[in-house]
């Protein structure tokens, strides 16, 4: 049983009715549930970010977060797409994995300069630690990923 040090908590909106939740990470795999709507907040999976929640989702995360720049119509971002899934669920309560999508976050996109997708950026402690352009397969994005920890 984690000790009270060891707790790692999230803020997280709720896909469904918007609140924002403070989850605990290392309790991930419990399927944690909006404090409103009592809906569910997967972590196995990526966590969807737009301009609005990223900022504070990003600078309130406890544990690392691994963010993907991608757009729909990306070929490379979808050869990507189910590593990212695979990444979600290996780092789930470590790690949290986030996907943004360019097209829809202009003013996040432009913060940090992302100019080519797929990007990865990984951020600890409310900062980019890591930034890569390009698709990577998934023992390279995990390689990525493992410096932050």
């Amino acid at each position: 049983m984690p000790t009270a040090t060891d707790v790692k908590h999230l803020t997280l909106r709720c896909p469904f009715c918007q609140t924002w939740n403070k989850v605990d990470a290392t309790r991930a795999a419990d399927q944690p549930k909006c404090g409103k709507c009592a809906k569910p907040i997967l972590l196995d999976r990526p966590v969807q970010l737009d301009d609005e929640t990223f900022d504070r989702t990003i600078a309130e995360a406890e544990v690392p977060v691994y963010v993907d720049f991608y757009a729909d119509w990306c070929r490379p971002c979808k050869m990507m797409e189910p590593f990212v899934d695979e990444l979600a669920k290996k780092f789930q309560g470590r790690v949290l994995v986030a996907k943004l999508n360019t097209d829809q976050a202009r003013q996040t996109q432009a913060a940090f300069s992302v100019r080519g997708i797929p990007t990865s950026i990984l951020f600890r402690n409310g900062k980019a630690l890591a930034q890569q352009s390009g698709a990577m397969p998934l023992p390279m994005l995990e390689q990525f990923v493992n410096q932050a920890l």
